[in-house]
């Protein structure tokens, strides 16, 4: 069939998506143009749109990959205060003993 991860990859089934719907406008366009005569700037203006909103598909940012960084970044972080706690417990005072607590009677 196909690779798993293209088929499972958003920026791809966008792109195909994409140039699904422009090849269908070429068809429209060409037939149009062989028709009316009026040049070549529609299929042009197709392709180039197609190719526009491709370039900028794939040169925008991840935002899975985004999101990815700032959960290793946050697990980095609990991570070291994990480990701050752990140090400051190990390096408190042994507390096994009851604390003396005195009775009101011997207040008075």
């Amino acid at each position: 069939m196909g690779n798993k991860s293209s088929e499972t990859n958003p920026k791809v089934r966008a792109t195909s998506a994409i140039w699904g719907c422009a090849i269908g406008l070429l068809g429209v366009c060409i037939t149009l143009v062989a028709i009316r005569e009026s040049g070549i700037i529609l299929p042009l203006l197709v392709v180039l749109g197609a190719g526009g909103g491709t370039a900028a598909l794939w040169f925008s940012p991840d935002k899975r990959q985004q999101e990815e960084v700032e959960l290793a970044r946050c697990m980095k972080a609990l991570e070291e205060r994990v480990m701050n706690l752990e140090i400051i417990y190990t390096s408190l005072p042994d507390t096994t003993k009851p604390f003396f607590v005195a009775d009101k009677q011997d207040h008075l």
